[in-house]
């Protein structure tokens, strides 16, 4: 596996969407701003490419197209990192139209999450680790301005040759802000505090990471597009978006994997369950037991396969802070220590 060179100050950063959802509406220019703003902040230079402001139905139409322009941004010198927008639930489609010579032949950082599972996946399968983090509107964005953690992590994977050891955020959040209002992007989103890392199995483990989106891992499983072949003493990361799955979703999964064969992983890193969005929101007792039931039916199936390491809560996914997780880059879990390392 080849981790891409980091950037360096005044690096350009392609900003595109190569997945989408043709129901959702355009995204405001407001918000395109803020993110470009803000990467400028790190020193970086912000490209938008076609897809940035394409319409949500033309995107989908032409899964061919989106696949090229990632191409080309690979190609481009003048690109030093790859970033997209946003998710969606799509982006599978676009993996046979890529050529997989142009990610081996010219390895660029790509940052992104959710739907961007499926480009993760294929860059892994090429032997190059992308990010599963620093999507745009999700993580760059954050309403209130951008937290302590997250920018840190960012400046990590942005500058640094690894992510290093990925610390414990004393905070969460899962509240959702209307993005096409200006005013909420002010607003902090409600904080509360974090209980800290579930731990689960006894042991040191080290390992190349694989997996991000369950929703849209279970798409992978069902159409057995680059699952990884070997995953024995490997680490898998899991975490669930603002769909809300309820456990017996997460545990047909994760028996998909089982029965596999892909659970014989070393650990298993499970990203703070989401557990409210737009149209579901949720008390906080509704909440915390949501997480609860998630946690018991990740270790429980886990459990029906082998000893795997499980370590839940950890910051990454789609809750907020967050860090950017290497996807095939190398972990170590340390039970006895309670710590999480990325090289």
């Amino acid at each position: 596996m080849e981790t891409p060179p980091p950037l360096e100050p005044g690096s350009t950063v392609a900003v595109c969407r190569p997945a989408t959802v043709p129901v959702a509406g355009a995204y405001p220019d407001h918000l395109v701003e803020l993110g470009f703003d803000r990467l400028r902040s790190f020193d970086l230079d912000p490209v938008a490419f076609d897809s940035l402001y394409a319409d949500n139905q033309e995107l989908y139409d032409h899964p061919k197209r989106r696949a090229r322009e990632l191409e080309q941004a690979f190609r481009d010198p003048d690109i030093d990192g790859i970033i997209a927008a946003i998710g969606g639930d799509d982006q599978i489609r676009i993996l046979k139209h890529l050529d997989p010579s142009v990610i081996r032949d010219h390895p660029t950082r790509f940052y992104g999450t959710s739907d961007n599972t499926s480009f993760a996946a294929f860059c892994r399968a090429q032997g190059v680790v992308t990010f599963y983090g620093g999507t745009l509107f999700t993580d760059v964005c954050e309403p209130g301005g951008l937290n302590d953690y997250t920018r840190r992590y960012l400046e990590r994977a942005f500058f640094e040759e690894s992510l290093g050891e990925l610390h414990e955020a004393g905070w969460f959040s899962d509240e959702d802000l209307d993005w096409h209002d200006s005013a909420n992007l002010e607003d902090d989103p409600e904080r509360e505090e974090s209980m800290g890392r579930r731990w689960h199995g006894v042991g040191t483990v080290e390992g190349r990471t694989w997996g991000g989106c369950l929703e849209v891992l279970a798409t992978h499983l069902m159409a057995d597009s680059y699952v990884p072949e070997e995953t024995n003493g490997s680490v898998l990361l899991l975490e669930t978006s603002e769909e809300l799955p309820e456990p017996a979703v997460v545990r047909r999964v994760l028996r998909g994997l089982g029965e596999r064969g892909a659970l014989d992983v070393g650990a298993v890193l499970v990203g703070r369950a989401k557990a409210r969005g737009f149209g579901n929101e949720r008390a906080p007792a509704e909440r915390t037991a949501y997480r609860e039931r998630q946690r018991e039916t990740v270790v429980e199936t886990v459990r029906e396969y082998g000893d795997a390491i499980v370590v839940t809560d950890v910051e990454f996914g789609h809750t907020q802070p967050t860090a950017p997780i290497p996807v095939g880059g190398r972990c170590s879990v340390d039970t006895e220590t309670e710590t999480l390392r990325f090289e």
